[in-house]
């Protein structure tokens, strides 16, 4: 018993030296949450001394997220459950905010009575400035994406923004083209003027006349002051003309004109105004294929064609949908005050299988339907649409994920063999996987093989 008493003192030194070692920081709280210990680590962190915190409310000390009714340690204290690396943040002694992860525990004593509580907080600074610089790598401006395709975009746009060019932006409905022409835009010398868009497709030909270039009272009937056309009202700015390949050829003429001479007369007018703007346009049309038809003027095409940007569709830029998914979940949180933590892996397998037709629109609208049926929790496959899940068994059962799995696998191999026009082993390598295992998969998921392998497709592709 006497030994015991005498390995006592040893002990708590060697804690406090293990303590003193570690680079999380660590504090301990008595009944009355009055800091009774505080480590070498937890000193750095805060920028508080150690004699400042010891006998201090750990409120006034941390000044964190996760004070008052968020208080980790406290719900551990009540409910005799630790926390693990629960996220959040602190104010240093500078009046730096710094990002924590923190976990906690009941302190007892020899007989098991709980006399306070421990916690331990990790600097997250240094993750926090990594996961910056890599978002920074793959952001530009408002966009944001992994693809290597749209990585070769993001390298020219700042010269392109730099530039007073017109700007053809090409790409399927719903790939972001307005998002694109915003971030031109945002980059440009123009960035303080105004940002103008327009519908070429959306309204007829006389009305979007009128729309652009404005007219004078008395112009028409019913003209009974002056209204500004977009053009006007672009001053300064930037004017992005979307479905550009919509218009008229008497429509035509008159763009032509204003984008070589920068003039452009009002309806109704007699005086020629300057067109001070930067014109981006857009169109999910292959305008060279319309000037060969008759349908776009070849002066004009090669007037709009001057920086030709290219955005791949969403079924070539699959590695963006994780992130794009994460994006609408935290938007639509922030709109209308929900919770929603994310959305399930098999869920999310489902929606990388698909070949999204309508691009990342119609990929905002599935995640916003699997949100408005997601009470709280993640989003999960029983929130998708049945065009997605291509069955109806019940929610979350056991068939429900292998037939999900199995989507996935067939939606993915169909996909990879289309790609590789039907080569097998190209097909294989494009889904990082054997031969023999992807004629495995075929055989188990009941996707014929190919009358030919494609090998001589193949190379005539090449």
């Amino acid at each position: 018993m006497n030994n015991n008493k005498n390995q006592t003192p040893k002990i708590h030194a060697m804690t406090e030296a293990i303590l003193e070692s570690i680079s999380d920081g660590v504090f301990t709280v008595d009944m009355d949450w009055r800091v009774t210990s505080f480590n070498r680590a937890a000193e750095e962190i805060t920028g508080v001394s150690r004699q400042e915190a010891i006998g201090r409310r750990c409120s006034e000390v941390f000044r964190s997220s996760m004070c008052g009714p968020d208080c980790a340690l406290k719900q551990t204290m009540e409910a005799d459950e630790p926390v693990i690396g629960k996220s959040g943040y602190i104010i240093n002694a500078d009046g730096v905010r710094i990002p924590i992860s923190i976990s906690t525990a009941v302190l007892r004593d020899v007989d098991g009575n709980v006399i306070g509580g421990a916690e331990t907080f990790r600097d997250l600074s240094e993750i926090e400035a990594l996961r910056q610089e890599l978002g920074e790598k793959f952001r530009v401006g408002d966009l944001t994406s992994r693809s290597p395709l749209m990585q070769r975009v993001f390298e020219v746009l700042p010269a392109i923004a730099a530039s007073p060019s017109t700007v053809l932006i090409l790409g399927d409905t719903g790939t972001g083209k307005e998002l694109m022409a915003r971030t031109i835009h945002s980059l440009s010398p123009r960035a303080k003027g105004p940002f103008i868009a327009v519908n070429c497709g959306a309204l007829p030909d006389t009305l979007l006349e009128s729309e652009l270039f404005g007219y004078k009272a008395g112009a028409f009937t019913g003209a009974n002051k002056d209204k500004l056309g977009r053009f006007a009202l672009a001053k300064g700015g930037t004017l992005f003309l979307d479905e550009i390949g919509e218009i008229s050829p008497a429509l035509q003429v008159r763009l032509l004109r204003v984008l070589q001479e920068r003039t452009y007369e009002p309806l109704g007018g007699i005086r020629s105004e300057k067109a001070d703007v930067r014109v981006v346009v857009a169109t999910n049309k292959d305008l060279s294929n319309q000037v060969r038809q008759g349908l776009f003027r070849e002066d004009l095409y090669y007037r709009v064609n001057v920086v030709r940007i290219e955005l791949p569709p969403l079924r070539r830029r699959k590695e963006d949908i994780p992130f794009l998914v994460e994006q609408f979940i935290g938007q639509f949180n922030r709109l209308q005050q929900r919770s929603v933590r994310g959305i399930t892996a098999e869920a999310l397998s489902l929606l990388m299988a698909h070949d999204w037709p309508g691009n990342i629109r119609e990929l905002e609208n599935v995640v916003e339907r699997g949100f408005i049926l997601c009470s709280d929790g993640d989003i999960g496959i029983e929130h998708l649409p049945r065009e997605l899940t291509g069955h109806g068994t019940a929610a979350g059962s056991d068939t429900d994920i292998r037939s999900a799995h199995e989507i996935l696998d067939a939606k993915a191999i169909l996909a990879a063999l289309e790609r590789n026009a039907y080569n097998r082993l190209a097909a294989a390598n494009d889904l990082g996987i054997h031969k023999t295992t992807l004629f495995r998969k075929m055989k188990k998921l009941g996707i014929p093989l190919p009358e030919k392998d494609g090998r001589a497709t193949r190379k005539k592709l090449q």
